[in-house]
């Protein structure tokens, strides 16, 4: 078959998600600007929306980014990938939108939530002239993976600039009311960004197409985005020696980081997910270290497998035990519950909020990580709004001075708080607004793992990271090669 030439937007975006720490971001990009005007749209109706956001919405798992197979893919998996992403991506762009539009008018009226709202109608017009449809050529599949591309893009700072627009709204809405349907969307932009750079980065991964980048050939572990050779170690490692630099710099300190358990464990999972809830983590237990005068005392992480998930009975599901925790809508953003509160429906969710399914059919792997330090704990006071975002409970002095981009310390923006999160939200966007707890518990509860947070006052903290893995990856991927 003949090779396929591809937009360079497309090359433009999977370097980025191969190689994120090496290559500057290009969301100024030229190529990202014309690649976005070239894209076929249709108008989006009011009845699109209603009608797409009335689809039911399924918990997302691992297993569902690994189904196709291992890289390189071949054309009919390629296919199939497609198809899976656009099978779903619609619908949850549409939840989006309409629970953007149930927030009071004044809110919706503010300049940077109505840009994200413009970004989501823009990215559900390039969709529209793809649904009810199948792809079923490579050139198809190639400008299918150029909307792809054009909606990572589009969506790279959704977060921070709905957190500035409720900032400057903050007098209409509650500041639990913003809590509430941040944390929905947020938790709904992971999957939504996740399934869509999956697709990416098989692409890139997969023939015919591997004459651009062969990522399979120097990360054999890898299938999309998901590492299923994930040594939760190095990157804890990785981190630690980041955050330990910026401490250094700030402090002119830095903590030691002792890793012991079972440091050689691996398990498969979304290694920037793990990296932005291990930094987040970290910074916390250095900064409480250092600033309780403890520096000399390490910092103790301990690496252990999680208990197999061997319960597939709903009936015996047991809330606490972790090793029995299934995947709701609430967890992954899907219920839309926060948005219901504003048109006067508290407590209705949609028809699939009580929907929760096992991670895996099967015994799921995953791992824990506790966080041990010598901080001095968390005040009583303060550890009943550790899960709040900051910026909520800003005074008037404090949301101007985060508003205007000043380095104040009571807003919080110094070394330890400006380092990016996933996503394409950077140092510049994030920084002040309190991000780190809320978006990484977001980012664990997202597959069935989750963080717990258990504090001695006057002592040190400790901090449990469960996250559950993709389980056993080549039962899944190959029989779905061997079919093609």
């Amino acid at each position: 078959m003949a090779q396929v030439q591809r937009p360079l937007i497309i090359q433009s975006h999977i370097i980025r998600l191969c190689c994120p720490r090496t290559l500057p971001k290009t969301n100024s990009s030229p190529l990202v600007r014309r690649g976005s005007q070239r894209l076929h749209t249709r108008t989006v109706t009011d009845n699109d929306i209603s009608r797409l956001a009335s689809l039911p919405l399924h918990p997302l798992t691992l297993a569902d980014l690994v189904k196709h197979g291992r890289p390189p893919l071949t054309t009919q998996q390629l296919l199939t990938s497609a198809n899976f992403t656009l099978s779903i991506l619609p619908a949850r762009l549409a939840h989006r939108i309409q629970s953007l539009q149930n927030l009071p008018f004044i809110v919706v009226s503010n300049p940077h939530v109505s840009k994200i709202h413009s970004n989501y109608i823009h990215s559900l017009s390039t969709l529209l002239p793809w649904a009810e449809r199948e792809i079923k050529t490579l050139e198809e599949e190639v400008k299918f993976t150029e909307v792809m591309a054009d909606l990572v893009q589009t969506h790279a700072d959704t977060i921070s600039i709905l957190a500035r627009g409720f900032l400057e709204a903050r007098k209409y809405i509650q500041p639990k009311d913003v809590t509430h349907f941040l944390d929905e969307h947020l938790r709904a932009r992971i999957g939504t960004r996740l399934i869509a750079e999956q697709h990416l980065s098989l692409h890139f991964s997969s023939q015919p197409h591997n004459e651009v980048m062969h990522e399979t050939d120097e990360n054999p572990g890898y299938i999309g985005v998901i590492d299923t050779k994930l040594r939760p170690a190095t990157i804890v490692e990785h981190c630690a020696n980041t955050v330990g630099e910026i401490c250094e710099l700030k402090y002119g300190v830095r903590p030691t980081v002792n890793i012991n358990g079972e440091p050689d464990y691996t398990f498969a999972h979304v290694p920037v997910h793990l990296e932005y809830i291990i930094t987040e983590l970290l910074k916390n237990a250095f900064r409480a270290t250092v600033e309780n005068g403890m520096e000399r005392e390490p910092v103790e992480i301990t690496i252990a497998p999680l208990p197999e998930l061997v319960s597939e009975n709903p009936k015996s599901q047991d809330p606490e035990d972790p090793s029995k925790k299934r995947i709701d809508n609430a967890d992954q953003g899907n219920a839309d519950v926060a948005s219901h509160a504003f048109t006067g429906l508290q407590g209705t969710t949609s028809p699939t909020a009580d929907l929760n399914i096992l991670p895996l059919k099967h015994s799921t792997p995953g791992v824990t990580i506790r966080i041990r330090d010598r901080g001095g704990g968390i005040s009583p006071e303060n550890l009943g709004h550790i899960w709040d975002y900051s910026f909520t409970t800003f005074n008037d002095d404090q949301a101007s001075s985060t508003l205007s981009g000043s380095n104040s310390s009571h807003t919080g923006m110094d070394a330890l708080n400006a380092i990016s999160g996933p996503g394409g939200d950077g140092v510049h966007s994030l920084a002040g607004l309190g991000y780190g707890l809320p978006l990484g518990r977001a980012y664990a509860e997202y597959f069935g793992g989750g963080i717990a947070v258990q504090s001695l006052w006057g002592w040190g903290t400790d901090v449990y990271l469960s996250l559950r893995g993709v389980g056993r990856v080549d039962e899944i991927s190959q029989p779905e090669r061997k079919r093609n």
